[in-house]
């Protein structure tokens, strides 16, 4: 598995999947069910929505930055992330709801708003690397499609992502973990060994977390 080359129309929609996926993935929680644990260590789903509202907000920053060229970054700084995570659960879950459904819609709007020029902007993620304005839809739809699963309801799954997708995926973490070879198993499977994440794959050893 040496990962497809992913385009920037895939990214795009990879990023909208997995929104949907993660919108649908909370419609039903009531309270209790935002307060029960992730597939996460120590994050509840509160924390876990929290975070990836606060994310698309990070990532307006990032939108801000390629459109206007004034720097913004995703997080002033690390503080201010872990503040964002640990907001969770204070709010209700009408509240994360409302924050998870609005923070998406701006970010899909910004990102619909930018010019042909304004995507060739470059930017600078969280992790500090230097990316093309490009790399933002790819950036959001790891974090919706991969946490959409790692809220543990069951509505979604990996076998649930985009082939195409996990194909991606697959490929990046296999690159950045520095991996020449793969355990035999189903797509779907590989992409959670490789990230981290539950797994049904026989005989393959634990990796640490990933995202």
């Amino acid at each position: 598995m040496t990962g497809a080359a992913r385009t920037f129309a895939d990214a795009r929609a990879w990023a909208r999947t997995g929104t949907e996926l993660m919108l649908d993935a909370v419609a039903g929680l009531d309270e209790a069910g935002f307060r029960a644990p992730s597939a996460l260590p120590e994050w509840t789903r509160k924390h876990l929505v929290a975070h990836v509202a606060a994310n698309a907000d990070a990532l307006c920053n990032l939108v801000h930055w390629a459109a206007t060229g004034e720097k913004t970054p995703m997080y002033a700084s690390a503080e201010e992330r872990a503040a964002g995570i640990a907001k969770g659960p204070t709010l209700s879950a009408g509240e994360l709801r409302s924050w998870l459904t609005g923070s998406a819609r701006r970010l899909g709007e910004g990102l619909d708003a930018l010019t042909g020029e304004q995507w060739q902007h470059e930017v600078v993620t969280a992790q500090g690397r230097t990316v093309p304005a490009t790399e933002l839809p790819w950036m959001r739809a790891r974090e919706v499609c991969v946490h959409a699963v790692d809220l543990g309801t069951g509505v979604v799954t990996f076998a649930d992502l985009p082939k195409g997708f996990l194909t991606a995926l697959a490929g990046e973490i296999r690159a950045r973990r520095g991996l020449t070879e793969l355990p035999d198993g189903p797509l779907p499977e590989v992409a959670a060994w490789l990230a981290g994440r539950p797994h049904s794959l026989a005989d393959a050893p634990e990796l640490g977390p990933w995202l």
